[in-house]
């Protein structure tokens, strides 16, 4: 028999105190470091992952990495499973291909990914350990709310956009292919729905899902395979992003972050005849023109200073305008909108530099009767209001500047 081993009593405090050290300090974690050989392996295998393209010479970088590895911590206690959420950086001198594949254009950017999909939406709140472990709690929550009586549709928030899946069982790749959707669209729509006998009325045909559009529009249904992700992705996406947004201070940022142009209709909130005006004329002469420009609405009220810096006021709303981050230009008359092309002309005009042309240096000669004399009339056009709702210098190391339009 092995004799006792007393401790003296400054060793034995000595030893507690380690103890409990051991027991009480919370346990740290790695931060995971993507590069090209496992960016992909670790994203595809994460239910949500929150990725911070950085610069080691950025000093908003550096004042990001402690906060971020600390939100890391508190996360890790939460969702142990290591593929559950992933807090992850990547450093963008190292690897310039990961950025320009995610079009970094500024550090630090944060970017969410659910199973290997980037979301359209960075994350751009405040950069503290309570607010980013908040952000991932949320995105860990349950998109999708059951129904567990068909009245509840009566009392939905019709100014929203709902999206509403009827399945005969919780457990079926119907419902999984309707939930990673709602997953990445819940930021742009409500998502519910029902299972088993409470769907059972609205399964006259099988599994379906159907949208209700703000107000009082009839609803539409759902005509392709419910197992497509890619096909019922697009459907829902048409449904829950509209053609022409409405931009507030809430998203200027992000949609400014978009690159891309703005035509914007600016009118009084209530005047909703200008803006279903506006929507129809968007829809049947410039969709082609998607991805070159953003179609947005404003409410002149709220946004009086860019109305002001074209010389109108809320009086003279409604306007339509471009905004190319570089100057404004003011559409003619808004009931100009119903004459066919004529829109589609004011924006071709903007992408040709037809517009700048002639802000600068009066109407171009092939727009001038024969015979008439040109002259070379010095102006400048309004410069951009809009470009106030970039990225702030305060927050972010920019990296680039725009074309000039």
């Amino acid at each position: 028999m092995n004799p006792a081993v007393f401790l003296s009593l400054p060793d034995l405090r000595c030893s507690l105190l380690l103890l409990v050290t051991w027991v009480f300090t919370p346990v740290t974690t790695e931060i995971t470091s993507l590069d090209t050989e496992n960016i992909d392996d670790i994203l595809n295998n994460a239910d949500v992952a929150l990725v911070n393209f950085y610069a080691d010479w950025c000093r908003f970088s550096q004042m990001l990495h402690p906060i971020f590895e600390e939100a890391s911590n508190v996360i890790k206690e939460e969702y142990p499973n290591e593929n559950q959420v992933v807090f992850a950086r990547v450093d963008c001198d190292q690897h310039s291909d990961i950025a320009q594949r995610y079009r970094i254009s500024k550090y630090p950017t944060l970017k969410l990914f659910r199973n290997g999909m980037m979301m359209k939406r960075e994350y751009r709140g405040q950069r503290s350990v309570k607010a980013l472990a908040d952000y991932i709690r949320q995105q860990k929550s349950d998109p999708v709310q059951e129904l567990h009586d068909l009245a509840e549709i009566t009392t939905l928030d019709r100014s929203k956009r709902n999206i509403i899946g009827y399945f005969e069982q919780k457990d079926s790749e119907n419902y999984r292919v309707f939930e990673r959707v709602a997953n990445i669209l819940h930021d742009d729509c409500a998502f519910l729905s029902a299972f088993g006998a409470v769907s059972k009325p609205e399964r006259y045909s099988g599994d379906n899902i159907i949208y209700k559009p703000p107000g009082s529009a009839p609803d539409m249904v759902y005509l392709g395979s419910m197992t497509n992700f890619d096909g019922t992705y697009n459907w829902i996406q048409d449904k829950c992003v509209p053609l022409v947004r409405e931009i507030t201070f809430e998203n200027g940022e992000e949609l400014t972050e978009e690159g891309l142009p703005f035509l914007i209709l600016f009118h009084m909130k209530e005047d909703t005849e200008s803006l279903e005006i506006f929507q129809n004329e968007v829809a049947r002469q410039l969709i082609s023109e998607k991805g070159t420009i953003n179609f947005l609405h404003a409410d002149c009220d709220k946004f009086r200073h860019p109305l002001l810096h074209i010389q109108k006021t809320p009086a003279d709303c409604p306007v339509i305008a471009i905004d190319s981050f570089r100057h404004m230009y003011v559409f003619g008359d808004f009931r100009d909108v119903l004459i066919p092309g004529k829109l589609k002309q004011f924006v071709f005009d903007l992408h040709s530099g037809k517009l700048h042309r002639e802000f600068h240096h009066g109407p171009d000669p092939t727009d001038t009767a024969p015979g008439q004399q040109v002259q070379d009339v010095a102006s400048s056009p309004p410069e951009s209001s809009f470009q106030k709702l970039a990225p702030s210098e305060y927050r972010y190391t920019l990296l680039r500047d725009r074309d000039e339009l």
